[in-house]
């Protein structure tokens, strides 16, 4: 423990495991080390017995759901845009030798109190029952507009610089109507409200290409894909990669605390009475809570049943986005289910979560017209936790808190945080200009 390190990363989340990775590729001596004796922190991956335990406080689920070492259930669980930052970033690193992918088979939304499969390309919107006749003609020619866009061809910009005009100029040039706005907004470009209508429209554009082309790279019904046996194996990939590089893993270290010198920077982190000295930390909002601050809650319901999703098609795995304003709410809601088809729960099983950001006390109401559309389930289980952001300035103290996980199924923001914090910690550009073919994902 007495050894200096560039940066010693404090909690095995998703975003400090994916950070780790980086920086000991990047050639950085790191030192990784969580208060618990299981990887994951807040988004670790829990068999039944664990669940049970963790949300009914005894350690005897009902022998009906089956063995409880076939259950990994992801306590933040989140799609990978199979082109996305994210993959990029395992490929990058070389983690995608440890990990095993699979294409999600649905990605879905709700629309005027039914559930739709969200179109994507030009051929999908003249076929989608979302939309009339007339309506479908004007998506088909918003949807070749943007399947054309490319930032270098002025000819495919049709006299529009989408740095200086808004999304909202950008779609009322093609006369949608908000119902169509809504689902491109919310369940193609995965905005989670709808300040981004006064944004440039660059990000927009950028947002429904990446999920047009994700789309397009498996052929499959969606444009996410997810690892085998859930996202609990990531964090133990990044160590392992780590290792590869040098850096060093402790689990299970109680009471890791952040030192500091007269100037106010870090010197180091004890545990257990011993230090290690180090000129940067990065952690989780739990390591040093007198420097974030919260900012929301999560609500969200985890179900265990014995079918898929009603009318999406059967689907395996799928995402629904709920946008708010269909709910007459200020934030989206959000479905994930997946299945045994991922190894993630015995045969004829299926996971299912509902999540959105808390708007009131009683997260039992709050997700109902989620849980709705769920149909039965064999067991639920209520659960919520608070959202915390930084408050420190890391250019003083040299610490560099992520911020907790948002309610999205979808892994767009989480990397957006990794990659800026990134960037603050190394005053390097993360370079994720990588070859994609290098993650593959079976389709069966």
């Amino acid at each position: 423990m007495d050894e200096e390190y560039d940066v010693i990363v404090l909690g095995t989340g998703l975003k400090e495991c994916i950070l780790s990775g980086l920086l000991s590729v990047n050639g950085l001596k790191v030192l990784h080390m969580d208060r618990n004796d299981y990887y994951g922190g807040e988004s670790t991956s829990l068999n039944l017995m664990q669940l049970w335990k963790h949300f009914k406080g005894d350690d005897k689920p009902p022998e009906q759901l089956g063995a409880s070492r076939d259950y990994n259930v992801d306590m933040v669980p989140k799609f990978m845009m199979a082109n996305g930052s994210l993959v990029r970033i395992l490929i990058h690193t070389d983690v995608t030798k440890y990990l095993n992918f699979k294409a999600v088979d649905g990605s879905f939304v709700y629309n005027k109190s039914k559930i739709y499969k969200v179109p994507a390309t030009d051929v999908e919107a003249l076929k989608s029952p979302l939309m009339g006749l007339f309506e479908k003609r004007r998506a088909r020619k918003f949807f070749i507009y943007v399947q054309d866009y490319e930032d270098n061809d002025p000819k495919s910009h049709e006299g529009l610089d989408l740095n200086t005009v808004t999304a909202k100029e950008l779609i009322s040039k093609y006369g949608l109507e908000d119902d169509t706005i809504d689902f491109i907004g919310h369940a193609l470009a995965l905005y989670s409200d709808d300040s981004y209508l006064d944004q440039p429209a660059l990000s927009f554009v950028k947002r429904m290409k990446l999920y047009s082309e994700s789309l397009a790279r498996f052929q499959g019904g969606s444009p996410y894909i997810y690892p085998l046996y859930g996202l609990g194996e990531l964090p133990q990939a990044f160590a392992r990669l780590s290792a590869v590089y040098g850096g060093t893993y402790m689990l299970n270290k109680p009471e890791c605390k952040v030192q500091f010198g007269d100037d106010g920077k870090v010197i180091g982190v004890t545990s257990e009475g011993e230090t290690a000295k180090c000129k940067k930390v990065v952690c989780d909002p739990s390591y040093l809570s007198d420097r974030v601050q919260k900012v929301g809650k999560v609500a969200r319901a985890i179900c265990i049943m014995s079918h898929p999703i009603p009318d999406t098609n059967d689907c395996h795995s799928a995402q629904v986005i709920l946008p708010q304003k269909q709910l007459g709410r200020k934030s989206d809601m959000y479905l994930f289910c997946c299945s045994y088809a991922h190894n993630v729960a015995p045969k004829g099983k299926y996971i299912a979560f509902v999540s959105t950001e808390a708007e009131t006390d009683d997260p039992k109401v709050e997700l109902e017209p989620g849980i709705k559309l769920l149909g039965p389930v064999d067991e639920i289980f209520y659960d919520s936790y608070d959202r915390y952001v930084p408050t420190n300035d890391h250019t003083a103290d040299n610490c560099f808190i992520s911020a907790s996980y948002d309610p999205t199924t979808h892994f767009e923001t989480t990397v957006n945080d990794v990659i800026q914090m990134y960037t603050k910690i190394t005053g390097k550009v993360l370079d994720l200009s990588v070859d994609l073919s290098a993650a593959s994902a079976s389709e069966e």
